[in-house]
């Protein structure tokens, strides 16, 4: 049964992130869900609800509960959409506090996935788990890691539409325009199109700076009614619409894989729930693991045409100054790595208007992605400063 009740996310809360040693998981999430009720001004007692990204490796689970002491909540699970989860994490809140089943709910992720002494590149190795049956023929043809796998669907786009290297190379560019403005960035040393070039292959066509980063740390979101945030010490963040979509790739020839991906899908389903067109969005938060990942997200959301990636990214458009100003913190390529919750956390800076020397003027509605896997789980969230209209 639905209260009326619309959702605003009241609280963020940011760990140290980066290269950041010492803290577990379960240790960076206590903190992060601690600053974000801090940033809200409740109490970790008001919390009735908590959601739980428990990242790649499973770090993190419903025991956080009694780390952060919460006592008789409503509503408590582990999200595990991979990439996609902060945003489902945000859509299962707010409809938990739509429907009365919590008030107040605290969503976090975190993860440690960097150790001291090892390469970023050694970050995720071995946290697939033991692959059986058709599962593991992917892994047994080579395609053994997340940059192999979304390398094939680079070259199939590249292969379909004429998009170069050069044109992803444009996506990194603009990403470190942006960091440079962001004091939370891991990356902010400038980058050229000729640096991307440059960097080495990590698999044909993906390049090192067509690649995310990887990083430790933990955010953490407060959503509740919007009324409540209305009276609370931070500008709310109001949820306008959501929409998923899964695609479940058929292994086989004509599979579109590469080509679409669920963004197409959620896009639109978000923006009709918001009552918005997609030329309302001011600024967009894309997720971004990969160079590629924002272009065909771009697409498939309709910023440009389907195979029309390639030039409008390299139009200069996603960069400071640009037409469609996008992840302006510098995304998961430049800033820091926190799957689903780079993006969304970006998207609440920029909404209260706090984003100082990167901040986009026209901010009054917001589009955040989350993708997962190999662009097998999409999730879209559509936030603003404005409470909607009835």
């Amino acid at each position: 049964m639905s209260t009326g009740t619309t959702a605003a996310i009241a609280g963020l809360g940011m760990t140290e992130l980066g290269r950041v040693y010492g803290p577990t998981p379960a240790e960076f999430a206590i903190d992060a869900v601690s600053r974000a009720a801090a940033d809200a001004g409740i109490a970790l007692g008001d919390i009735d609800g908590l959601l739980v990204n428990p990242g790649v490796n499973n770090d993190i689970d419903l025991r956080l509960q009694s780390a952060l002491q919460l006592r008789d909540l409503r509503l408590l699970s582990t999200v595990q959409g991979f990439g996609s989860s902060a945003v489902q994490m945000v859509q299962y809140a707010s409809m938990a506090i739509a429907s009365g089943t919590a008030d107040v709910v605290a969503c976090v992720y975190a993860d440690a996935p960097l150790k001291q002494g090892s390469g970023a590149g050694a970050a995720y190795s071995g946290s697939g788990g033991t692959l059986r049956g058709v599962e593991s023929l992917p892994a047994a043809s080579g395609l053994k890691s997340a940059p192999a796998r979304y390398a094939v669907a680079a070259r199939r786009h590249m292969e379909t539409y004429g998009t170069t290297s050069e044109q992803l190379g444009a996506v990194a560019v603009a990403a470190r325009q942006w960091a440079a403005m962001n004091p939370l960035a891991q990356k902010r040393e400038p980058i050229t199109l000729a640096d991307h070039q440059e960097s080495r292959l990590i698999a044909d066509p993906l390049r090192l700076l067509d690649c995310c980063l990887v990083s430790n740390g933990a955010i953490a979101v407060i959503v509740t009614g919007a009324d409540r945030a209305a009276d609370l010490v931070r500008p709310p963040v109001h949820v306008w619409g959501w929409g998923q979509a899964h695609p479940g790739y058929r292994n086989g020839r004509g599979s579109d894989f590469g080509l679409v991906s669920g963004a197409a899908r959620s896009g639109p389903a978000a923006l009709k729930m918001a009552g918005v067109t997609v030329g309302d969005i001011g600024v967009r938060q894309i997720y971004d693991c990969f160079t590629y990942t924002t272009l065909i997200t771009l697409e498939d959301y309709g910023f440009c045409a389907k195979g029309e990636g390639g030039e409008f990214v390299a139009s200069g458009a996603l960069a400071p100054g640009g037409s469609h100003p996008t992840n302006t913190g510098g995304g998961e390529l430049s800033s820091y790595y926190m799957w689903g919750m780079t993006p969304l956390s970006e998207a609440v800076i920029q909404a209260r208007g706090q984003g100082g020397a990167r901040q986009v003027p026209d901010h009054d509605l917001i589009m955040v992605s989350g993708n997962g896997g190999v662009l097998d789980f999409h999730a879209t969230l559509i936030v603003s400063p404005h409470a909607k209209a009835a």
